[in-house]
């Protein structure tokens, strides 16, 4: 697999990542449902297999046990890929979730961070959400201050805007953005992903498949059968009606696409998202193994410019 250098990095990246949000398991606010870690364990070692050299985690994800499984996931893994993860959202005893950029609270996330990965540095820290709004310039002179201390080896955001990255740009480089980008999600497009370009600031999008819906799997029945606490079923909106009809009618769309190459659904919306020039890579989410492994042949493949006018013609007719 070809590999992208990320920004101002010496990362030099895979266009598909594993995503490892899901694999926090259940019981928090923004879990998937319930998650087998051994399925977990065996799906990062298989995108390990297939080339991947990157993993996104956070440390909210699972409340510290997505990361927790990554590092079970990497113990004796000679090949090891880099490890991404995040700050900026804290929870309490009672696993209600906080937002915090305070500078102590970061050095807490962090050396938690450190201790649950088992690494001694990790090689990209993001500020997970810009929030509170006021507090995003401290958080990243934190960030800033823990690279140069040696805990992280480069530093990025998450979910801010242009304008936002503006004002802490100011401070020191940002490595990469994180933003939301999808055909169902293509806001981003507007001025983020221009002002990315303009500054060499890499971009990992998430959710390219928009948590599951375009991968070609989801139906209207799957979707009803969600367990309660899968966040998608209530906090989701492009799983509620209308949009849910227009979204599963476009992946049928997608299916026809990705029929002419013998490519699934979800591959042409990974391939959809890795085709803007701003884009150094994309994350994709597995909760098992076999799962990867039909979509990461997006990362080398490349829609037809009158594909993508197609698809495009689709989301003006049926906007979001």
């Amino acid at each position: 697999m070809q590999t992208r250098r990320l920004g101002n990095s010496d990362l030099h990246i895979t266009p598909v990542g594993f995503g490892a949000w899901a694999i926090g398991g259940g019981g928090w606010a923004f879990a998937w449902g319930a998650q087998d870690d051994a399925d977990s364990v065996a799906a990062i070692r298989e995108a390990i297999d297939l080339g991947v050299n990157w993993i996104d985690t956070a440390a909210v994800y699972g409340l510290g046990h997505s990361e927790e499984v990554v590092a079970k996931a990497l113990a004796g893994v000679a090949n090891r890929p880099y490890v991404f993860t995040k700050c900026a959202r804290v929870w309490d005893a009672d696993r209600q979730i906080g937002k915090s950029l305070k500078a102590d609270s970061i050095r807490r996330e962090c050396e938690a961070s450190l201790r649950r990965l088992k690494v001694d540095v990790i090689d990209l820290y993001q500020v997970h959400w810009p929030e509170p709004d006021e507090d995003i310039e401290e958080g990243w002179q934190t960030v800033l201050r823990l690279r140069d201390e040696g805990k992280v080896r480069w530093v990025g955001v998450s979910n801010f805007s242009a304008e936002q990255m503006a004002r802490v740009a100011k401070f020191g480089p940002i490595t990469s953005l994180q933003p939301p980008y999808s055909m169902v999600r293509p806001e981003v497009e507007e001025s983020i992903l221009p002002y990315c370009e303009a500054n060499g600031i890499g971009v990992i999008a998430y959710s390219p498949m928009a948590s599951g819906l375009l991968t070609g799997a989801m139906t209207r029945e799957r979707v009803a059968a969600m367990p309660a606490d899968d966040w998608r079923k209530e906090k989701n909106r492009h799983y509620q009606e209308p949009l849910l009809t227009r979204n599963l009618n476009l992946v049928e769309l997608l299916r026809a696409v990705g029929g002419r190459h013998g490519r699934s659904p979800g591959e042409v919306a990974v391939a959809w998202v890795l085709r803007h020039p701003a884009v150094t890579a994309a994350i994709v989410g597995a909760r098992r193994p076999g799962q990867l492994r039909e979509l990461v042949g997006a990362a080398d493949w490349r829609l037809r410019p009158t594909e993508v006018d197609e698809i495009g013609a689709f989301l003006a007719a049926n906007p979001g």
